[in-house]
């Protein structure tokens, strides 16, 4: 019979204290009382607690590498391609190399034996191999809170993703929208559970129902146009279809032409022989966005520079120049064009 692994998760809840305090308690590290530090150490040694060696070596960059982990359906979105690159220019600038895992990902320990942090980018409360990364034994920063029941990450740089479809929701009733759509990405990242939410409690504080239809998280346009079609088939009324996934609003605007609905012209502005009037945006802009016809109004995320903010606090972490649990707000903007009726 074999016995599961005592981990510092074990402990920290055993003594009723955070997973960091564990760890700079055992390592005589960080501003911990000595009281505490006991406490820990006995719980610890009960237990039968056993550091690896990775976690013996956390913060001294013994490795000389940081790990990266994307969800499964990243090597197809140029989204996530953008963040890496931004990612690992930045850690190349601590003499850091990127270590880029499998979708599958690795075990904790196996993985913490070669890198010195790791980056957990968008984690889905589904998938199987964060719960590990987060519980590896050395510094994470996860870009984007982990909603999973396990663990808590050490750090995070976070997106308002509520106010940025907000932003959405607002631009397009301002043109003239009263029936606004959203295909909501499915998943239990924080990016998807916020935008799902934040379509109803737009529409709960604005008297307006947003028609909600859930397409995969990595939808193609193929997918995204499909579901315009049966959207519109079922509630003609819709006036804007706002699109979340990455590069999949161009299959918004197929279904538009195919049915004779006109995207780009504000609802006010409607001409009876171009057929009804149809908004479209984005949540995530891209090229797919920016080279539409017409252009597609979009939330411009930054990839590039958001990856570059998370190797930074994961960074700052491994240097000591920032706290374990440290939290980084990642600025957005609204980028308005003619499939909203805005100005080219």
């Amino acid at each position: 019979m074999t016995s599961r692994t005592v981990t510092l998760l074990d402990v920290a809840r055993a003594a009723g204290v955070s997973k960091s305090t564990v760890s700079d308690a055992l390592q005589g590290s960080g501003r911990v009382a000595e009281a505490t530090r006991d406490r820990v150490r006995t719980v610890a040694e009960e237990l039968g607690y056993r550091p690896n060696s990775a976690a013996r070596h956390l913060r001294r960059a013994s490795t000389g590498a940081v790990g990266l982990h994307l969800p499964a359906t990243a090597t197809r979105l140029d989204y996530y391609m953008n963040l890496a690159f931004g990612a690992v220019e930045r850690a190349q600038e601590d003499g850091l190399d990127m270590v880029l895992l499998a979708p599958s990902g690795a075990s904790g320990g196996r993985i913490a034996s070669r890198v010195d942090g790791l980056l957990v980018i968008d984690p889905e409360a589904g998938d199987s191999a964060v719960p590990g990364l987060l519980d590896a034994g050395v510094p994470v920063v996860t870009g984007e809170r982990y909603l999973g029941p396990a663990n808590s990450p050490s750090g995070a740089v976070v997106c308002d993703n509520a106010a940025s479809l907000t932003a959405l929701l607002d631009h397009v009733t301002e043109r003239g929208a009263r029936r606004p759509a959203l295909l909501a990405p499915s998943g239990s990242s924080a990016w998807a559970t916020a935008l799902r939410a934040t379509a109803g409690s737009w529409g709960r504080a604005h008297g307006v129902a947003v028609t909600l239809r859930t397409v995969p998280f990595a939808a193609t346009p193929a997918e995204a146009e499909a579901a315009t079609r049966a959207l519109l088939a079922d509630d003609p009324a819709v006036d804007a279809v706002i699109c979340a996934p990455d590069g999949s609003a161009p299959g918004v605007l197929r279904a538009a032409a195919a049915l004779g609905r006109k995207a780009g012209r504000a609802a006010g502005e409607a001409d009876p022989r171009a057929g009804a009037a149809l908004l479209v945006a984005s949540c995530v802009d891209g090229p797919a966005t920016r080279g539409a016809e017409p252009p597609v109004t979009a939330v411009d995320l930054r990839p590039a520079a958001y990856g570059r903010a998370c190797a930074d606090l994961l960074c700052d972490i491994l240097a000591g120049r920032a706290a374990p649990d440290t939290v980084r707000r990642h600025a957005w903007s609204l980028e308005t064009r003619t499939s909203t009726g805005a100005p080219g």
